[in-house]
């Protein structure tokens, strides 16, 4: 949290604390509500179940763009860097020009990098782009001058002209091959191997085509109604990002402020509150928790402040729904006055904290 996010966090707090600098004033949500106006910073939104049902509707429907789905491959298209081994039966000469007893690879034929080839009898022969089948046609038209009724059989034995970049917080990071079997997205996870303790699973980029979609891969892998593959198209990059600064953090009146970080996308309020020691009992009483939201954003857009009454009897049942989000400041309110410089003391160790830790871990990851 640097210095520029702290000063934007203040200020929230300070609207939301309204008379906060005047002693024996409380913190009043009708005063907040009145604030949420048109010249506000934030929205004030209560924690209610329709509020809950709102946000996994939200979730649900941009789990994945539906142009990925949609996107169905064609057939593979050879190219420059593809090695091919074409079988003209009952013709070895043609088949296995360097000799039966070599290996397949031998026998390959790689296609240049101006997508052409040369074959007996054939001669130059413009290969890139066409698909197996047009190839296969291409060269038993060429042969039937020569060979009566050629039987002609092409395979790809290499490929090495369309792939997917891998990066991130992978433990493979090879580019993979895009073969004539349609490669989806599940498939490239698994041969790239998710480093689990350091990728941010709901980060995930896929860009294509000069566009960038971000997949949230914990929540894919949790909706029934997601469960749709994604299939891979030639150019595709993928980028998983670490989580060494994917946090979010809790402060005010809970027993131990610190800074959460994220792997997945489950963190819920109730497990915010409880890796912070729980409420501090004694002055907290349990009155007010906020969960602060695009506090980075205040500047040229709304933040929005979650609030949850704590009093009501459904407040543990609607804290174990909500969703924390990386950036998310879960602040509790104290129960009766609190000074300006004394939220200012509690923040400020906290932000020194998180900022040595992200250096640590950013230090560390690239030592």
């Amino acid at each position: 949290m640097n210095v520029r996010t702290a000063v934007a966090l203040a200020a929230a707090t300070l609207l939301l604390h309204g008379c906060i600098w005047a002693p024996g004033q409380h913190m009043s949500t009708s005063n907040m509500m009145r604030s949420a106006d048109e010249s506000s910073r934030v929205d004030i939104v209560p924690i209610t179940p329709k509020q809950l049902a709102m946000d996994r509707a939200a979730e649900n429907a941009a789990a994945i763009a539906p142009e990925l789905l949609a996107y169905k491959p064609e057939s593979y298209r050879i190219g420059a860097g593809d090695t091919l081994y074409i079988t003209v039966w009952d013709h070895p000469e043609l088949t296995s020009p360097a000799g039966p007893q070599q290996q397949t690879l031998a026998n390959g034929r790689l296609v240049r990098s101006d997508g052409t080839l040369f074959y007996p009898y054939v001669g130059e022969l413009k290969v890139s782009g066409l698909t197996i089948e047009e190839l296969r046609k291409a060269i038993s038209d060429k042969l039937a001058k020569y060979v009566e009724k050629p039987q002609v059989d092409v395979n790809v034995i290499g490929y090495g002209s369309q792939r997917v970049t891998v990066q991130g917080a992978f433990i493979k990071t090879d580019p993979q091959p895009i073969t004539a079997i349609p490669t989806t997205l599940s498939q490239a996870l698994g041969v790239a191997v998710i480093n689990t303790e350091q990728a941010n699973l709901s980060g995930l980029v896929l860009s294509r085509d000069g566009h960038d979609y971000h997949i949230d891969l914990d929540a894919l892998n949790s909706s029934k109604a997601m469960a749709q593959d994604v299939y891979l198209k030639p150019g595709d990059r993928l980028f998983l990002p670490y989580n060494d600064r994917h946090e979010a953090y809790v402060i005010g009146e809970v027993n131990r402020p610190t800074a959460l970080p994220f792997k997945t996308t489950d963190l819920t309020l109730t497990q915010a509150l409880g890796r912070a020691g729980g409420l501090n009992q004694s002055t907290s009483k349990g009155k007010a928790v906020y969960v602060i939201r695009g506090i980075e954003n205040l500047e040229n857009a709304k933040g929005t402040v979650y609030q949850l009454d704590a009093r009501s009897p459904d407040a543990f049942l609607l804290a174990d729904q909500f969703k924390v989000k990386p950036g998310d400041v879960v602040f509790v309110g104290p129960a009766g006055v609190t000074r300006w410089n004394r939220f200012l003391s509690q923040l400020l160790p906290l932000s020194g904290i998180i900022s040595s830790a992200a250096d640590a871990s950013y230090n560390l990851g690239h030592n």
